[in-house]
């Protein structure tokens, strides 16, 4: 971790101890709807390594409450070392924080809960008072946001409301996601402290220097903020082309990279690379060897949320994967205790203000039922905002029967899926999204299903300079999931590729699928397309080869994959539908539109060209 001199150290800390002359809040962040707003307090001078432990024998709670409107969040807070972790290095100090965002305008009151006691962040026990801040209370006057989309702090919170879509608090827009669910080591990072370097999987995301903006100067890190651009630079990247996902892990310790964590490492980094480098996979011992279990890194984890800050800025909605295959038995033999709530708090604490995010329990997660019902339980209950909460596990039909049936309907908090597939050519996905859409809700309970791993591990989405024209990509997972009622697609990149899950450090390798899944989500957007309204149901269609979702009686978007003559079912409707055909290939409309007639089985006729490509077609009343 990278340290100031002592001599600057110390000047920062009186400084620190200057800023906090009594225990009131010091309050950071423009206070308007959305933002993030951040409540420093001066708490007892500790330190990462200290005893008591600040991470584990403190636990700091703000209350804020809404004057006159009945609603309350309460925020779980964090050690935050001297306050300015990110820049400074620093592995110790007297700052203890809250983030918070608001959902209205109006005062909001907040009181503080400060309370020591052995292991007692995650324990329900009452402690003892803490004293400084303890019992605190304050006001914040907040405004509307001013801002404008795609920034989140335009559009609000992203809810789940009961379909199977997530919706934006402010402007009660729906949301439909496509980007990347690669490289899952995005934050192993050189610019980021402490992160070590096994297998070379390390990145310097160098390719993407180039696409640095300075709307994120404020975000950089370091000592004189010189560091962060080039990761920063790509998420800038795959915003530019209309992206609005990007996805990592924040545990790969004893995983397929091992070198993205929140811990302290408790033995040699140089050995703890050397053993990881040659102990891969289940059996590895890592987590027990090299790593304190309840210690985490202060100015990392800030680093970390300069990225995601900016990510927010964007419009970039965050995928959390907690943890993945090879490591999901580590904490606490995979059940819920103390090790994995400790982890699930500090995480909830320092992100779960971000506006647009879910919480994946584990990336190929093989837990049983029982612990994944326990973990959905346990963040629901923690996260104040009540964010996503998703599983993600192995791609064969028989793995997703075995993990996601029992966790149907009220039988666990889940409320969505990030499912995987198996197959190169992707022909799986269509059926694998729709499957689950229907089943969750037949059983009472709407999921969100997106597809975050479409294709297999070898191959997947290969670089733009082996395929082009990303063909069975578009046909089979991206159109196939957007048609089941999916509410997206993640890219992941397979391992025999160049730019692949563990190596990619530029996104520019699959810009050509990135415009596609822009026109896709154009074609939703710019029509109005009211897709949480609608289901699949390819019966509607006469062709074997295409997919249909509907909302009988008043929109139909047909896409078929191969061209051909096809007929729609509006036996049932009424009145008169326009058809408009959409070319996904281009994003372009083409001059060709009918007028048909509800009441009977109709002729949609040929594609008006390219008749042996795809083609989508949207007919509505």
């Amino acid at each position: 971790m990278n340290r100031k001199t002592p001599q600057i150290l110390a000047c920062l800390i009186i400084s620190t101890l200057a800023a906090f002359s009594s225990f009131a809040a010091e309050v950071a962040g423009t206070l308007e709807t959305w933002h993030k707003i951040t409540l420093s307090f001066e708490g007892p001078e500790t330190a990462e390594t200290a005893t008591p432990n600040p991470f584990t024998d403190y636990r700091l709670e703000v209350t804020f409450e809404k004057k006159g409107g009945g609603t309350s969040y309460t925020v779980p807070g964090y050690y935050a070392a001297d306050g300015n972790a990110a820049e400074t290095g620093a592995a110790q100090g007297n700052v203890w924080r809250a983030h918070f965002a608001a959902d209205q305008a109006g005062l909001w009151n907040y009181r503080v809960s400060f309370r020591k006691g052995s292991g007692i962040a995650v324990s329900d026990a009452s402690g003892t008072s803490a004293g400084y801040m303890d019992g605190d209370t304050g006001s914040l006057q907040i405004t509307k946001t001013s801002k404008s989309a795609p920034d989140l702090r335009a559009k609000g919170r992203l809810q789940v409301v009961g379909e199977h879509y997530q919706r934006f608090a402010e402007t009660g827009e729906y949301f439909l996601k496509c980007g990347a669910d690669a490289p899952e080591n995005l934050l192993a990072y050189d610019d980021i402290d402490a992160t070590p370097n096994v297998s070379d999987f390390r990145k310097n995301w160098a390719p993407h220097l180039q696409d640095y903006s300075s709307d994120a100067d404020d975000l950089l890190w370091g000592p004189g903020q010189n560091k962060g651009k080039a990761l920063l630079g790509a998420i800038n990247y795959l915003a530019s082309k209309g992206m609005n996902v990007f996805s990592f892990l924040t545990f790969n310790i004893d995983g397929d990279d091992h070198n993205v964590y929140p811990y302290l490492l408790s033995g040699n980094e140089d050995a703890y690379i050397a053993y990881a480098a040659d102990h891969k996979g289940k059996d590895a011992t890592s987590w027990d060897d090299f790593f304190h279990h309840d210690r985490f890194d202060c100015s990392k984890m800030d680093q970390w949320e300069r990225v995601f800050e900016y990510g927010d800025r964007k419009g970039m909605y965050l995928h959390f994967k907690t943890s993945e295959a090879e490591n999901c038995f580590k904490m606490d033999g995979g059940n819920l205790g103390p090790e994995r709530k400790l982890y699930y708090r500090e995480l909830i604490a320092r992100y779960g203000h971000h506006l647009a995010l879910n919480w994946n329990i584990g990336e190929e997660s093989t837990q049983s039922s029982a612990q994944i019902k326990a973990c959905a339980k346990y963040l629901a209950s923690q996260d104040p905002y009540d964010h996503q909460i998703v599983l993600h596990t192995h791609g064969k039909d028989e793995d997703h029967e075995k993990h996601y049936r029992p966790l149907l309907g009220d039988a666990s908090d889940l409320t969505g899926l990030s499912v995987q597939t198996n197959q190169p050519d992707f022909h799986r996905v269509h059926g694998a999204v729709a499957k689950w859409v229907k089943a969750s809700s037949a059983s009472g309970k709407k999921w969100i299903v997106a597809c975050d791993e479409p294709g297999d591990a070898q191959h997947s989405l290969v670089t733009d300079a082996e395929d082009p024209t990303h063909d069975t990509a578009r046909k089979n997972a991206l159109w196939g999931t957007l048609m089941a009622g999916g509410a997206g697609v993640e890219w992941y990149f397979g391992y025999k590729h160049p730019e692949s899950d563990l190596t990619c450090q530029n996104w520019r390798s699959r810009d050509k699928m990135w415009d596609q899944c822009l026109y896709a989500l154009n074609f939703f957007r710019d029509q109005d397309i009211p897709f949480w309204e609608m289901a699949n149901d390819n019966a509607l269609s006469s062709h074997d080869d295409s997919y249909c979702f509907a909302n009988p009686g008043e929109v139909y978007v047909l896409y078929l994959k191969n061209g051909g003559e096809t007929k729609l079912d509006l036996s049932t409707a009424k009145g008169k539908f326009k058809a408009t055909w959409y070319n996904p290939r281009t994003g372009e409309y083409a001059r060709k539109t009918q007028t048909l007639k509800g009441g009977a089985q109709v002729s949609l006729g040929s594609p008006p060209s390219d008749e042996n490509q795809d083609w989508a077609i949207l007919v509505r009343r």
